[in-house]
């Protein structure tokens, strides 16, 4: 990675010139054989997606919990980018949540209520529906509650929180880091015609070992969300480090964002090292050129992407975004950049969803991918439904809401 500083510095050494033609010759043989290294590395080819029918079937539920959005991917081990085993943990956080029953067909609207974020636990690597729990809280009296609400200094009595992207600190305080999205609803219709906007960007530090409901979490405000732009971190996050199986690891956490700029939901990238991830003085900002402590300086490294996305390595070293082009629409799109600011090439549609072909009011938005869930030569993603006309949508389809699954080919 270009970020790593060279350990070279001959500048205050004395050498013969013996020592100096040995040193020549160390160097020529390690950039001889760098050069050798990047001409045999195989380069990754994308595929057009499929349909992975069984991730998709794990999010089809009757009872309890039956549909979401979001949805995030943690793995609670911590390894990002190291293949998933049967003892592997991961938490899925999910923003509007299905809580209720019904018969598969039909839904009553007695039987169900929306609360605002869930979570779900997967032990293991398959999409096993015997090993994946669903969490939500529940009042006194027994009423489903959204698991996080906000309790921060700048809190209203009805705002909530949708959930970001998230990861655990292993190489820092060994806490569960997820962004938080504090939303308030409001009388008149705002961006995209929604009647609700976002007001923040928080963080929730959950620390090692807590479980659902997280009764022992703390809610973290940041300075991370600019109003006019709609600049909001969060929407991916990548764990640049050894232990996460990063294959470039230069020790830094990669936290993107999406802003509204020149036209387009552009993206942003800053970086901190684990040490420093809470110390959000000490986060940096990509310019184009270098990193600056000025977030209003950050440079977009992409452009038409979805408020929801990921980013990920592929086995030939370069970076792979996932996304859904233009936030909401048919088209999961791909970019393959040389690094983690880029450059990137120009997007690649692998996919082109069809619940709107038969639905008019469906829509699907905020595709991602799941490294540590990928089989061997294949990348799995999804993306999520919902529908302009929910409330009359759900009664007919009460299994709409919820995310499909794609593999996406790497050959």
């Amino acid at each position: 990675m270009k970020y790593i500083k060279s350990i070279y510095s001959l500048s205050q050494q004395v050498m013969g010139i013996a020592a100096i033609a040995l040193l020549c010759a160390s160097c020529m043989d390690k950039k001889e054989t760098k050069e050798n290294q990047e001409e045999n590395r195989a380069e990754v080819n994308v595929g057009m997606a499929e349909k992975s029918t069984a991730w998709s079937q794990l999010f089809i539920k009757n009872e309890g919990w039956f549909g979401g959005d979001g949805i995030f991917g943690i793995p609670m081990d911590g390894k990002e980018f190291i293949p998933a085993t049967d003892g592997t943990v991961t938490l899925f956080t999910f923003g509007d949540t299905m809580i209720g029953h019904h018969d598969g067909e039909t839904l009553l609207p007695d039987d169900f209520l929306m609360i605002n974020n869930s979570v779900g636990i997967l032990k293991g690597k398959e999409p096993d529906s015997e090993k994946i729990t669903f969490h939500w809280k529940e009042t006194t009296e027994g009423k489903a509650e959204g698991l996080f609400k906000p309790n921060t200094p700048n809190a209203r009595p009805h705002d909530y929180y949708w959930l970001g992207d998230g990861f655990v600190n292993t190489e820092g305080d060994g806490n569960l880091y997820i962004f938080a999205y504090p939303v308030r609803e409001k009388d008149t219709a705002g961006i995209g015609g929604f009647t609700f906007e976002q007001v923040g960007v928080n963080l929730l530090q959950i620390p090692e070992n807590s479980q659902p409901p997280y009764t022992d979490h703390k809610q973290l405000e940041t300075p991370f969300f600019d109003s006019e732009t709609q600049t909001s971190f969060g929407s991916a996050i990548y764990v640049n480090t050894e232990s996460a199986g990063a294959p470039n690891p230069d020790g830094y956490i990669y936290t993107y964002a999406v802003s509204n700029q020149d036209g387009t939901k552009g993206l942003l990238v800053a970086r901190a090292l684990p040490k420093d991830f809470v110390k959000f003085g000490q986060w940096k900002f990509w310019n184009g050129s270098d990193w600056v402590a000025n977030m209003a300086d950050a440079a977009l490294i992409a452009r038409d992407v979805s408020n929801e996305m990921s980013v990920s390595p592929l086995s030939d070293g370069s970076i792979i975004l996932t996304y859904q082009r233009y936030t909401m629409g048919p088209e999961v799109a791909i970019q393959v950049g040389e690094s983690l600011v880029g450059p990137f090439g120009e997007p690649e549609i692998v996919y082109k969803t069809t619940e709107n072909d038969t639905n008019k009011t469906y829509f699907t938005y905020n595709a991602k991918a799941y490294p540590h869930l990928s089989k061997p030569g294949s990348l799995l993603a999804s993306y999520n439904v919902n529908s302009f006309d929910f409330w009359a949508d759900i009664l007919k389809d009460p299994n709409l809401y919820r995310p499909r699954f794609l593999e996406i080919p790497l050959e």
